[in-house]
């Protein structure tokens, strides 16, 4: 490649000069190439270690002129080739341009603008995102590539030097991470290590020290463990790794392949040495941290953040924190973790003002909403670009704010009052849409728009003044009282001030009054339904009527959601709870709906309208719980081996009684997924909900912890699963809220467990304190951490799981053994990975869908499929394997959807290895009758065909029913069950059932019979399959001999096939005639056909008329001549030209016949075949008569001892995946090569 010209000033250390002309000079980097020596290895450690350009390429051309001694590198080159067509065209293009000029300062600069021109040409055509990337790191992903031998679609995210321990030796390299890969190389004294590691294989990550390996990552593999250590930056590059192995996870996971994603913002200037795709990562890290914090859309991104103070007129502090603003939020964020949390819509804000600075204030900005509230920040470090950045997102808001309407009671979140009234439950309860009309017209009409216009609860509570219930009344009144307290000091709505009061607050109990309100805000739900006016009602207008899988499992389980609640034990609550679940099964497909969704929805719904509860589901399924509620439950399975992780922590003599016992599998997910409310009485379960919509997940590992913790004793002795299961359950039964003032709810699961002697009862509010007290050091990034390392656990050992489920599928007739077929499993789902990487065009390349059949999740297409045929196949035919591959792929592709999944590919790659002579034979045979023949082929053998069906004859009818097979008796007797007027009864099922069954048990006898021009295409695959093979000679041979054989039984059966079709062809036009009539009076009968067919010809389409009769005269004279001629030389030519003139196979006859019969029948076969082709072409047949059948086939290849011996060798496919492993880059090569195996 041609380089912007930088200076040299030694030219020849470690370099020999090749070429050298007045103006430049070639050279080759010492030790590259031929000898080399212990300069070589020297050199070749230096390139690696100091990462040098040459490694990559070792060859450069420099410019000099005669009197400087400054060198100018103006191209280098990985291989003499492209460095000489380099310096080719400097001699052809400079060289007479440069004698010209005077001055030599003149010439340097005339070359260093040409070498430029030429560099920004080249550029012009690159994509533009390419550019981005600076100089340092394209030469280093060139590298990469160059190294791996990876596809140009795989992207470099960075790159890294390191140590590799190779058993107690570190070896000194460079890591690449790229998007799909971990590659390490390194090179050290002719000791070359090479590694390669795909992020879908890595089962374990981690940072660890220890005394044998100094701070270090750890990288587990199913095969192997490897260790890096000795980084500049340990911190960074085991981030980046993290991130790029999750997001591999995420793609087995649900496809969501790796995309760049563009709406990132750009930097004005790419930094040094850091790719586009490092700072999208990053920018993708900060976002998705952002998010989880502030409990924002998904869609929203971080535009920037800086450090500053807001005055917090609570405590009349100025608190440090972070301001982070994106595109419809300004959020703060104390640096004491409780101190200040805040968050300011965009929508909400009505000015943006700074205000004067002083000494005490610096910088100040203040923000006012339309709630009359306004935040006072100061200490900004670059005020006038930050206003502007807000100002500018201000004016991209829509112009009618959607604040104002989303549903009745909430007017008051959206708009927070600064002196809110003393009783704000009541003025809400006004504002809430009447309920009376509402659930008549509810009953009446179940599928209209949207219904329960408010919590459930209130509808079937009834409004019992809270008098009535004595102590409990007076502490749900206090406890509204402290909130609004709360709500007067620190504000109501999204842009409350959010503190350590806060939680308090929480942890104390939301009143049944707040509950809806308060989930909706701290979910951040408010925010998305705020944002997205008549979502709700257009998914539910859309989805009512539709039935899918999840709308059947949706009714079967909306009965059994809280039945113990009244409302649900009536339609209203049921209809409602139904709108719910289908709207967002038909908004998020991948999840569609998951057991346990129902008992959460239909709690949400106790506490808000509809609408409230589907934005709250969509808050949990989405972010606060991801991947809880997807096929496999992987995110409560991650959580779950968290908790495992905690126990062990935390409760360490506990831990391994539990794992004996394999209690916490169990538990875990009926806790997390349904967040205690199936195993808790509700009036305590929904507590934490309060405090999990607060805190997230934490709350629910702590709460989990502490019920373990207070039943150690129990638990410790216990002697099986089910004892323990029943200690916590009675344990759960008995944890009450004393302060709630709903009715108590009957606990079903309380009543199946009470014994004689019911345990304490447990405060709700006590466990709550005991759980943060003992385990609140849990942190949220802490979790965060350990979920990644649990995710890659999970879901490696989910696919595991599906391997073995694949694999037992596969029926147990197949011939390979368990352990192959594991192997070819990993190396057919790594090829359909690839697709995913690199080929986007492909139809494999469609996103995966998880929920289904594990079979059916993997599949391959034809191109795939062509390249792992040509590698695992004992069948190679050279350059006609491919075409062989694509029949297998037409044949084996039975719903012709053009993929097929891994139990199709082991049926074709088992009839190939085995099964005896027969079952090799059979499946060679099938490769060369439709379907797998290919359409043009299919096309002239189904005009052959169209002809026998014209004929009128009863014996040809016969004969054709026999060729098609037992796919027209399937035809014929689906045509017989249409006339039938009674519709199929389920005898005619088990008809088709049985037909199916039958199928598989194929007989020889079963197989439909071959035709002239499907024969040819037969030997020419035989040809092809010899041609590389030890015996190469004898089997050609052998081959011509027993088609020689086959071609004369062929003219025989014609002979008699024909004789009595002959008078009723009346319809058949008269150039036909001479084809039927002349073979009986030819002498040598068995030459004819591939002389006057010329099949491949007509299937072809573009084959010159003219070839049929040279090619049968070349084999002529080669059989007159040479008695039996070699076929291999014959074909060789013909073979190269053109693939579809293989009529020159007419070989196969004259190869084996006598040579006295080959001297009087040479003319006959030249003068002969120049006129009957143009008439059988004309005629649109091709030797239509001429047939053969399987027996016939195997019959003849049974006389040939070589033949029957090449198809009974047994190939091990072992060696074949092995090798195809590493051309899939697999698995890790660490090998140790000599210097000459690098150099090249």
């Amino acid at each position: 490649m041609w380089l912007g010209p930088e200076e040299v000033l030694v030219a020849n250390a470690l370099w020999v000069t090749e070429r050298a002309n007045p103006f430049f000079v070639l050279q080759r980097r010492r030790g590259h190439g031929k000898g080399g020596g212990l300069t070589g290895l020297l050199v070749g450690t230096l390139d690696v270690v100091l990462d040098s350009s040459a490694r990559v390429a070792p060859y450069r051309i420099l410019h000099q002129t005669q009197d400087s001694q400054v060198y100018w590198t103006v191209a280098c080159g990985s291989s003499r080739k492209e460095i000489t067509k380099h310096w080719e065209w400097l001699e052809n293009n400079l060289l007479q341009t440069l004698s010209i000029f005077d001055n030599e300062e003149d010439i340097t600069t005339f070359v260093k603008g040409k070498i430029h021109g030429i560099i920004a040409e080249e550029n012009k055509n690159l994509q533009p995102q390419g550019d981005e990337d600076p100089g340092k790191f394209k030469e280093a992903e060139l590298k990469m590539r160059k190294q791996f031998g990876m596809p140009d679609g795989e992207k470099l995210v960075n790159y890294y030097s390191c140590s590799y321990w190779k058993g107690r030796v570190p070896r000194q390299g460079w890591l690449y991470l790229t998007v799909n890969h971990l590659c390490f190389y390194s090179f050290l004294l002719g000791k070359e290590v090479s590694l390669v590691v795909q992020w879908v294989d890595v089962t374990r990550l981690e940072k660890n020290a220890t005394l044998l390996f100094p701070e270090s990552i750890r990288v587990d593999t199913r095969d192997q463990e490897l260790f890096f250590s000795m980084f500049l930056n340990i911190g960074e590059t085991f981030k980046l790794m993290e991130q790029l192995a999750n997001l591999a996870m995420r793609q087995l996971l649900d496809s969501e392949g790796f995309l760049e994603d563009k709406a990132l913002p750009r930097p004005a200037r790419p930094h040094r040495n850091i790719s586009a795709l490092k700072r999208d990562l990053d920018a993708r890290a900060k976002n998705e941290c952002y998010r989880a914090t502030f409990r924002l859309p998904r869609d929203e991104r971080l535009d920037g953040h800086t450090g500053c103070t807001l005055w917090t007129p609570f405590n009349k502090l100025h608190i440090p924190g972070q301001m982070f603003i994106s595109s419809n939020y300004i959020c703060f964020a104390s640096k004491e973790e409780d101190a200040c949390h805040l968050i300011i819509p965009l929508r909400e804000v009505t000015i943006v003002e700074k205000a004067d600075s002083s000494s005490v204030l610096p910088s100040p900005l203040s923000i006012s909403t339309k709630s009359k509230m306004t935040f006072l920040f100061a200490n900004l470090k670059d005020r006038d670009f930050l206003v502007q950045r807000i100002s500018d997102f201000l004016q991209k808001m829509p112009s009618k704010q959607p604040g104002g309407h989303g549903g009745g009671r909430k007017a008051s979140t959206a708009d927070p009052a600064p002196e809110p009234s003393p009783t704000p439950p009541e003025t809400s309860d006004q504002l809430a849409s009447p309920t009376t009309p509402l659930g008549s017209r509810q009953s009446s009409s179940i599928q209209e728009a949207p219904t329960a216009s408010q919590g459930l609860l209130k509808l079937f509570q009834g409004n019992s003044p809270m008098e009535d219930l004595g102590a409990r009344g007076a502490k749900e009144k206090m406890k509204e009282e402290s909130w609004n307290i709360h709500f007067f000091e620190y504000g109501r709505g999204v842009c409350m001030y959010r503190t350590a009061k806060t939680r308090e607050l929480v942890l104390k109990g939301i009143p049944e009054s707040l509950r809806g309100e308060l989930w909706l805000l701290f979910s951040g739900a408010w925010n998305e339904m705020v944002t997205h006016p008549g979502y709700y009602a257009n998914l539910v207008e859309k989805s009512t009527g539709k039935y899918s899988l999840a709308t059947e499992e949706i009714e079967r389980d909306l009965h059994r959601s809280m039945p113990e609640h009244p409302a649900f034990q009536n339609e209203l609550g049921i209809a409602a709870l139904r709108r719910v679940l289908t709207a967002y099964a038909f908004r998020n497909p991948t999840i569609g709906y998951c057991q346990a969704m129902n008992i959460v929805t239909s709690v949400l719904l106790l506490y808000g309208n509809e609408e409230e509860a589907f934005w709250l589901l969509v808050a949990l399924c989405e972010r606060m719980l991801p991947d809880y509620y997807n096929t496999r439950v992987v995110g409560a399975l991650v959580d779950q081996g968290i908790f495992e992780e905690l126990t062990r922590d935390f409760l360490p003599q506990l831990s391994e009684k539990m794992q004996d016992l394999g209690v916490i599998s169990s538990i875990s997910l009926s806790w997390f997924l349904t967040l205690f409310l199936s195993v808790m009485p509700f009036e305590s379960s929904v507590v934490i909900v309060d405090c999990f919509f607060y805190e997230g997940i934490k709350v629910i590992l702590q709460v989990a912890l502490a019920i373990l913790d207070a039943n150690t004793e129990q638990l410790l002795g216990c002697s099986d699963e089910g004892e323990a299961m029943t200690v916590l359950g009675r344990y759960l039964d008995n944890v009450v809220n004393k302060q709630s003032v709903s009715p108590p709810i009957p606990h079903l699961h309380a009543l199946l467990t009470s014994g004689d002697d019911p345990p304490a009862e447990v405060d709700i509010f006590d466990l709550l304190k005991v759980s943060y007290e003992k385990f609140s050091s849990l942190r949220a990034e802490d979790i965060e951490q350990m979920r990644f390392k649990q995710r890659l656990k999970v879901i490696q050992s989910l696919e595991d799981t599906a391997k073995r489920s694949v694999v037992r599928a596969i029926p147990g007739d197949i011939g390979f053994s368990i352990e192959e077929l594991e192997d070819l499993y990993m190396v057919f789902k790594a090829k359909h990975l690839a697709s995913q990487y690199w080929g986007s065009g492909r139809p494999t390349a469609v996103r995966r869908d998880p929920s289904l059949p594990y079979l059916e999740q993997y599949r391959i297409d034809a191109g795939q499929f062509r390249e792992l045929f040509a590698s695992l196949t004992p069948w190679a035919c050279g350059t006609h394997t491919p075409v062989l591959a694509g029949r297998m792929f037409r044949l084996l592709d039975e719903n012709k959807d053009s993929l097929i999944n891994f139990k199709e590919f082991v049926t074709g790659m088992s009839g190939m290895y085995h099964g005896d002579l027969t079952e090799k034979l059979k499946a060679l045979y099938k490769l060369h009758l439709p379907p797998a023949l290919s359409p043009e082929e299919a096309e002239s053998a189904l005009e052959a065909t169209h002809y026998f069906t014209k004929d009128s004859s009863s014996e040809e009818a016969l004969q054709q029913e026999e060729q098609e097979g037992s796919r027209n008796e399937d035809v014929q007797e689906k045509r017989g069950e249409e006339k039938g007027t009674s519709p199929p009864d389920y005898r005619h099922y088990l008809r088709m059932w049985a037909k199916e069954k039958e199928v598989q048990k194929e007989t020889i006898k079963d197989l439909p019979k071959m035709n002239q021009e499907q024969f040819i295409e037969l030997c020419k695959t035989l040809y092809n399959m010899f041609s590389e093979d030890p015996m190469e000679q004898d089997l050609y041979h052998a081959i011509a001999t027993v088609a020689s054989l086959l071609l004369r039984i062929g003219e025989v059966g014609k002979k008699f096939s024909a004789q009595p079709g002959r008078k009723p062809r009346d319809g058949v036009p008269e150039e036909d005639e001479p084809v039927a009539t002349e073979p009986p009076q030819d002498p040598a009968p068995e030459l004819q056909p591939p002389a006057t067919g010329d099949p491949q010809a007509k299937a072809g389409g573009d084959t010159h008329l003219g070839k049929a009769p040279q090619e049968s005269q070349v084999v002529g004279e080669g059989g007159s001549g040479e008695g039996r001629g070699s076929p291999s030389q014959l074909l060789s030519d013909d073979e190269t030209k053109d693939d579809m003139s293989m009529s020159s196979y007419s070989v196969v006859s004259t190869g084996s016949l006598p040579c006295e019969d080959l001297a009087d029948d040479t003319v006959l076969v030249g003068g002969e075949a120049r006129s009957p082709p143009a008439t059988a072409r004309c005629g649109g047949a091709v030797d239509t008569d001429w047939c053969i059948s399987f027996e016939q086939i195997l019959a003849s290849i049974l006389t040939e001892s070589v033949l029957v011996n090449f198809f009974e060798k047994r190939v091990d496919i072992g060696l074949k995946i092995k090798e195809q492993k590493k051309v899939e880059r697999q698995f890790s090569t660490s090998s140790d090569l000599e210097q000459s195996g690098v150099s090249g």
